[in-house]
């Protein structure tokens, strides 16, 4: 007896960033499949396919963020039940699409003592049944040999590129807002032929989210500035990056990153700061009560879809990005 199998593209979405799975899924051609997530009295959750993904090759989706209810732990924990769920009910491959991959700055011992969290995160979803991992724009490219199978690096860097060429002008500089981020920021200045400056920071030792900004290589006088980084948190680094510009005379400071985290003070801070306008994508969800003018929300669906059709079907993923995403 002979049995041609066939590929079936399956995808499934935990209860956090709903609205960017089911954009991914629109262009992808299909329907969400059907996922029951209940709670116990007790907070445990319990997670349900609604229907047969025997031999699927499944697509597993979920932010690694509070949001609702949730606490960033709860997504976390969601996500690795619903790969566990997949794995029993004999799914043919499970991947896990992480937009934005949760403990990511935990990569690397920073002081005595410290755990790496990010490490401890890609075994337990190797552990859970996960063969391949999907994420946005990782706080460092280190985190991709955290997982034994493949890791796919996408970046949001094509959206926020297309933006700040259809918005910004021509005579724009594009600022890392510390050393850490300067190889990035000189991707960014390659593809908008603009020039390079690097705000030089030092963090506060043993304060957790301090910093002080203190000087600016590069020329910004008269010019429009554009920060970019990874990740908007509390915002205190990008803030005190803007002032700093402000300081030297920049006639406009704006400032682009894939994840809007937006903790504690961040929104009061972007309202107050001489930022004109804060750019981000959808790979976390922006609720209400943080929506001000200054945030424009980019989508991050069109390069999520493409890389997993690439994965299903099987082709390059970094040619998506002509590359890009490697680093």
């Amino acid at each position: 007896m002979e049995l041609v199998t066939k590929k079936r593209l399956t995808m499934v979405a935990g209860r956090v960033n709903r609205e960017l799975a089911e954009e991914i899924a629109e262009q992808l051609g299909i329907a969400l499949a059907p996922m029951e997530i209940a709670e116990f009295a007790n907070g445990e959750l319990h997670c349900k396919f609604g229907e047969s993904i025997r031999g699927a090759d499944l697509f597993i989706f979920q932010s690694h963020c509070a949001s609702g209810d949730l606490s960033v732990n709860d997504a976390l924990m969601e996500h690795l039940i619903m790969v566990d769920a997949a794995k029993r009910a004999s799914a043919k491959r499970i991947t896990v699409v992480a937009p934005f991959y949760g403990y990511g700055r935990q990569d690397r011992k920073a002081e005595g003592r410290e755990p790496i969290t990010a490490k401890l995160l890609a075994n337990m979803f190797e552990v859970a049944g996960a063969k391949r991992i999907v994420s946005v724009d990782l706080h460092s490219g280190q985190i991709q040999g955290f997982f034994d199978g493949p890791v796919d690096h996408l970046t949001a860097m094509p959206v926020l590129v297309q933006w700040m060429a259809d918005n910004l002008g021509d005579d724009l500089v594009v600022v890392s807002p510390d050393a850490g981020r300067v190889k990035v920021a000189e991707r960014y200045a390659n593809a908008l032929h603009a020039d390079l400056a690097i705000v030089h920071k030092r963090r506060v030792k043993g304060a957790k989210n301090q910093v002080e900004a203190k000087e600016v290589v590069g020329e910004v006088e008269g010019r429009t500035c554009v920060l970019i980084d990874d990740m908007i948190d509390t915002a205190g680094t990008i803030v005190a990056a803007a002032d700093q510009l402000t300081e030297r005379g920049a006639s406009a400071v704006y400032c682009a990153a894939t994840h809007g985290v937006f903790s504690g003070p961040a929104i009061d801070r972007l309202k107050n700061s001489s930022i004109e306008k804060v750019v981000v994508t959808n790979t976390l969800p922006l609720p209400p009560e943080k929506r001000i003018d200054k945030i424009e929300v980019l989508s991050a669906a069109g390069i999520i879809a493409d890389a997993i059709d690439a994965v299903f079907e099987d082709t390059s993923v970094s040619e998506i990005f002509d590359g890009q995403n490697q680093h």
